[in-house]
């Protein structure tokens, strides 16, 4: 099968080369420069040093070229890029079907990405979204993992799920899109109040509660946006969420922990060198929360934390400080 990925940071770099031992893959990125030095290396070397291309991986820079032939397009962008990908696709008329690995909400319009993907190709274009624990340098490597790949149509993620399985990266089959793509944005959120947690030293029992209450968030919006309960006791809800919160590779988490020491936000994003989807999620989570009239107190802190209006310890300290039964 001809897969184009487009994104080529650490988890689409990750994802190309998992498909590409099994697929034919092509590989685009905003980056030409960076991208460049990725074909001529065959690696990575900026972000996944360790993890050689495959030789069914082709490095394309040109958008048309990478995009013309493709059977599935596989969109592994920041959310902030999912639009302008949907909308080359319709300028070119291109009617191959569309996963994306995009999590979080759109700046500005709080829109889930299946809604995004809606505005420019319609309700009814064959789509779906592939979210869970997965780490990229871990995938890269070959190490096992497991994730949901979720769809309105049953059909479409059953059938998407049998031809992108692999034995090392096991799909399953999910027609919760709503309940997939919230749980795959709001553990972003919640690994920043963990990292904050961590960072302050509160301890491993003060975590635990912390992602047991996070996942009482998360559920409580999804369920009021239309997704299903049980979506988020699998793999996209509690499993994506107690990696996001307790793993060393957690970006999320390594800017709660830089929370915590007292570092400012720009610095932080500046340093880390990727993208934090948590940060611009976080006021969207909030934004959604209002309007759904949910009550989401650990967003609601980190929200606070990012804006500047309090500092880790009085976020935390004002958490601590609610009356457990109004949630």
């Amino acid at each position: 099968m001809k897969i184009t990925v487009y994104g080529a940071g650490a988890w689409g770099t990750a994802l190309a080369i998992a498909y590409a031992k099994s697929h034919q893959v092509t590989l685009w990125g905003r980056d030409t420069d960076a991208l460049t030095h990725c074909a001529e290396a065959r690696v990575n070397q900026q972000l996944l040093p360790n993890a050689p291309f495959p030789d069914a991986l082709v490095v394309e820079p040109d958008l048309h070229r990478a995009s013309q032939h493709a059977e599935l397009h596989l969109v592994v962008t920041p959310v902030a890029g999912l639009r302008d990908i949907a909308r080359h696709l319709a300028a070119e008329h291109l009617t191959a079907p569309l996963i994306w690995a995009c999590k979080g909400f759109e700046s500005g319009t709080g829109k889930l990405p299946h809604q995004v993907v809606a505005d420019e190709l319609g309700a009814d274009y064959p789509c779906g979204v592939l979210t869970g624990p997965s780490f990229a340098a871990e995938v890269a490597a070959g190490l096992p993992a497991a994730i949901t790949l979720a769809a309105r149509d049953a059909a479409f993620a059953s059938v998407w799920t049998g031809h992108l399985h692999q034995p090392r990266l096991r799909l399953y089959a999910n027609d919760d899109l709503v309940g997939a793509e919230v749980g795959g944005a709001v553990k972003n959120v919640m690994a920043i109040a963990a990292g904050v947690s961590d960072g302050l030293g509160f301890g491993l029992n003060s975590r635990a509660a912390l992602i047991t209450r996070g996942l009482a968030e998360m559920a409580r919006l999804g369920i009021a946006l239309g997704a299903r309960h049980e979506t988020f006791m699998g793999l996209a809800g509690m499993g994506d969420l107690v990696l996001t919160c307790t793993g060393d590779l957690s970006r999320n988490r390594r800017v709660g922990l830089a929370l915590a020491e007292g570092k400012p936000l720009p610095q932080i994003l500046n340093e880390l060198g990727h993208v934090a989807e948590g940060v611009p999620t976080t006021r969207e989570t909030m934004g959604l929360a209002h309007r759904h009239h949910v009550e989401m107190p650990i967003t609601e802190g980190v929200n606070a934390l990012l804006s500047g209006t309090l500092s880790a310890r009085e976020a935390v300290e004002r958490l601590l400080a609610r009356d457990p039964r109004s949630e």
